[in-house]
């Protein structure tokens, strides 16, 4: 591996250190992060408590997990957050903000809707409404991220692993840190799990701060989106039967969108019925896969003319330009070219090369974290354990490490970082599986809950700052939502399946997490394969930084 020189903006001295991670601008990072995890605590951990208090089976459990799906395909409408301006709210708090305060909304109406639905009797509803906190959530993501990489200038390469820290950070402190209070109320005499999502509601709420605090960043965002316009104006001048095609392919998105979001209700709503709850999920995944081949294949189609319509204009004159141009450039610039441009500028075989690690990388973790709550009450602990030691202890572990993981490759590179967090991950699921074997041990439990906080929150800081290297700031939002939502797809819809490997091992708790760190070998044998082109990127941005 090529040696790594830390960059000279990289902080030094516990005093430099201290003023570099308290900038407003991420700090403001932080505070998104706490509302991009806390909805993951409604649609998660908090609700399998729910539904295993209720007596639903760990395969209904899992299925019901199923609802983080969205984020895997949530790409598919990012380029919507990049080019249309919320309504009402981007013209009054500007446009990353905007959406995010919207998405906010949307989160805080359906909390306290779940909160009023009898589960016995409308569990298909329930299961809608926690879909639609799973599509607000997902949104919303995508303009915190989109956020997060546009405030941070381009020559600042280094401060991209340090706002990954203050992300992950928040984001574990919504998840862990206030996740743990549901787990705290609900063992309080009087209280049960609707009242529980009230306050989750008013919490929600609250969260609403950082989008008084942030300022809109800025960027050349319209201005590049403007140039891709014109040039694309001039394309559909010159051959509209192509431009037609694209934009048709751009429709042909929109629809399945709606297919792929209508689909999961449908779906979701067989799963609870627990009818056909072993083939659904397979049928959910080649859906998904469809999808996504479908596109892809539009998408190398689209590249094919978008290069040679790039060569026909440079070199031919300006043409008159029409209402329908327009109306089909905009289409081509909000829809392909943010994908298009990702692939043509990494390489198309580079660019899979990166979504086939993402994809890999989070599916051992995945599959520990959707049972785990489960895998705590059968071992024998209460909730207030829970809350206090997977939830209150793992939430302060992360942030410490998430920061400390940043420095480190701030200093030692991101490479570097994806390879000794993505090992160590590996290893500490080993202590879930000794917990299974020794029982409710309170010291086992702690050190597994360390190891595996410390494991996640190194990880996650080199897998986020990498993904938000290869962005390209005119199309933020949607570059980094489809690598973001590749990762998501082994984190949602195959995890869904770990209910159903539980018991497939007749409950054998010891021998489940100890695939899950087999789990993570294949991706760190597919890093090892790119770990050049990565490389060179790392230097390429380095060089950007001095």
């Amino acid at each position: 591996m090529a040696r790594y020189t830390a960059p000279a903006g990289a902080p030094k001295g516990w005093l430099e250190i201290f003023e570099f991670y308290s900038q407003r601008r991420l700090v403001t990072i932080f505070l998104f992060g706490i509302a991009s995890g806390f909805p993951w605590v409604m649609i998660g951990s908090g609700l399998n408590a729910w539904l295993n208090e209720l007596g639903f089976t760990r395969s209904m459990i899992g299925y019901f997990g199923a609802v983080f799906a969205v984020y895997s395909v949530n790409f598919l409408w990012s380029p919507i957050v990049d080019r249309v301006r919320a309504p009402f709210l981007s013209a009054w708090l500007g446009h990353r903000r905007g959406w995010i305060l919207l998405c906010q909304i949307g989160i805080i109406g359906t909390t306290i809707a779940i909160a009023s639905v009898d589960f016995q009797t409308q569990l298909h509803l329930a299961a809608i409404l926690a879909l639609a906190i799973a599509v607000f959530s997902s949104t919303q993501d995508i303009g915190i991220d989109a956020y997060r990489i546009d405030s941070i200038g381009e020559h600042e390469a280094h401060v991209q692993s340090a706002g990954a820290a203050m992300a992950t950070a928040g984001w574990w402190t919504g998840f862990a840190g206030l996740g743990a209070v549901p787990f705290l109320l609900s063992d309080f005499p009087g209280w049960d799990w609707p009242h529980v999502y009230m306050v989750l509601a008013a919490m929600m709420a609250c969260l609403t701060l950082g989008v008084w605090l942030a300022r809109e960043p800025k960027t050349q965002r319209n201005v590049q989106q403007q140039e891709s316009e014109l040039h694309y104006q001039q394309a559909a001048a010159r051959s509209p039967g192509k431009t037609l095609a694209m934009t048709s392919f751009a429709f042909a998105m929109l629809i399945a969108i709606s297919l792929a979001i209508t689909g999961q209700v449908s779906h979701f709503s067989a799963w609870v019925t627990e009818v056909t709850a072993l083939t659904l999920p397979k049928t959910i995944w080649f859906l998904w896969f469809g999808i996504v081949l479908a596109f892809l294949t539009g998408l190398v189609m689209a590249l094919v003319r978008l290069q040679r319509e790039s060569e026909k204009a440079s070199a031919a004159e300006l043409l008159p330009v029409q209402r329908k141009h327009r109306i089909a450039a905009w289409i081509i610039v909000t829809l392909i070219e943010p994908l298009a441009e990702f692939f043509r500028r990494s390489g198309p075989r580079f660019a899979l090369s990166v979504l086939l690690f993402v994809l890999l990388f989070k599916i051992g973790e995945a599959f520990l974290g959707r049972m785990s709550i489960v895998f705590y009450q059968e071992v024998g602990f209460t909730n207030t354990d829970i809350g206090l030691y997977s939830k209150l202890m793992n939430w302060w572990v992360t942030i410490a490490f998430a920061l400390i993981g940043s420095y480190v490759n701030m200093r030692f590179g991101i490479l570097k970082g994806l390879f000794i967090g993505g090992s160590a991950m590996a290893l500490s699921n080993l202590l879930f599986s000794a917990l299974a074997i020794v029982g409710p041990n309170k010291a086992l439990f702690i050190a597994a809950v360390v190891s595996d906080g410390f494991t996640s929150a190194w990880s996650t800081v080199a897998f986020v700052a990498l993904i938000s290297l290869l962005c390209n700031r005119a199309f933020t939002a949607t570059q980094y939502a489809l690598m973001a939502s590749v990762g998501t797809l082994g984190r949602t819809v195959l995890a869904s399946y770990s209910g159903v490997v539980v018991d497939w091992l007749d409950g054998n708790w010891a021998l489940f997490f100890f695939l899950t760190t087999l789990m993570v070998i294949p991706s760190l044998l597919f890093l090892w394969s790119i770990r050049k082109p990565i490389q060179r990127l790392e230097d390429e941005n380095h060089a950007r930084s001095r």
